[in-house]
């Protein structure tokens, strides 16, 4: 049976970061893994960013998009059965940050799948510095995302100080037990910075495991509530890009922006990756890239952020 791991968690919350970094300590030892990488829209920016992975011992596959529930579990069951078929090791799948668990697990028990594969690990991945006020839909996420993982993972601990962790545990048990799920977070929480863990930390995360929790489900209507907006050729100077891409979150008549990624051409020839939330905004040059940004939010006005960002 092959293992799969899922690596969920809300919107800039650092999937990817850590996804690259498990990767890494898998490929390390001997595996032929593969990633699954699914985005929250037309555009697959994530996948761009995890390229310089692909090797002989580890394959990508994308899915774009994710707002039809329905072909989302099509597409994904196909990519499941093309790893089968090249005896990748170990399966790697990072969702969109809108994105319900129990979606995931129903495809694991489909028998055209529940034959080849069985879940290994469920990780969460939250921002040590989440804030408790957040609405209805997004608290529905979270709930499903924490009340299966065997491993919460906090992220950005770095720029967090002891309060924040403590304010955002104590913020995610009340948010189970309001959902009348009675789970003890208290033992699945993983606290470290990530540039100081060492192959025992992927070692102990490896045997994290998941949990078949109940919990009071409210429905989310993704495409009603969430937004994903691409733009492509940003006519902003490049030297000012970072101070634009700030301004998306402190604007309220743009709407309430919880992601903003993309890539912006050099003069040298490559690119420049931005990957920005509301408090962390992440830059670095890279070889591959493609001219475009990925607004991501809750009722956003296109309009007034393409006016923003195009000058039209």
């Amino acid at each position: 049976m092959i293992k799969i791991d899922l690596i969920t968690g809300f919107l800039g919350s650092g999937k990817t970061t850590f996804i690259r970094n498990y990767a890494n300590y898998l490929i390390r030892q001997g595996l032929h893994i593969g990633i699954i990488e699914n985005d929250f829209g037309a555009i697959n920016v994530d996948m761009l960013m995890l390229r310089d992975l692909e090797s002989d011992q580890c394959d990508l596959e994308p899915i774009i998009g994710g707002n039809d529930p329905t072909d989302w579990k099509r597409r994904f069951k196909a990519k499941l059965i093309l790893f089968a078929l090249q005896g990748i090791d170990r399966v790697l799948v990072e969702p969109s940050g809108i994105y319900d668990v129990n979606t995931f697990k129903e495809i694991l028990y489909d028998e055209s799948v529940s034959s080849k594969y069985e879940i290994g690990n469920i990780f969460t991945i939250v921002n040590a510095k989440l804030e408790d006020q957040r609405s209805e839909e997004i608290e529905a996420l979270l709930v499903s995302q924490i009340a299966s993982c065997g491993r919460i993972i906090l992220s950005k601990t770095i720029d967090a100080s002891s309060e924040q962790i403590q304010r955002t545990t104590k913020y995610l048990s009340q948010l189970l037990e309001s959902h009348h799920c009675d789970r003890n977070l208290s033992d699945c929480i993983f606290i470290k910075e990530w540039d100081k863990m060492t192959d025992s930390d992927y070692e102990f995360l490896m045997n994290s495991g998941w949990v078949d929790a109940s919990y009071q489900s409210n429905a989310v209507s993704h495409n009603d509530t969430f937004t994903s907006l691409f733009f492509m050729n940003i006519g902003k100077p490049k030297q000012n890009i970072v101070t634009y891409i700030q301004q998306l979150f402190n604007q309220p008549n743009f709407g309430t922006v919880f992601r903003v990624k993309g890539f912006f051409p050099l003069d040298d020839g490559s690119w420049m990756e931005v990957n920005a939330t509301k408090d962390h905004l992440y830059t670095k040059q890279v070889k591959v890239g493609q001219e475009v940004v990925i607004v991501i939010g809750e009722h956003l006005d296109k309009e007034a952020i393409e006016e923003y960002l195009m000058g039209r």
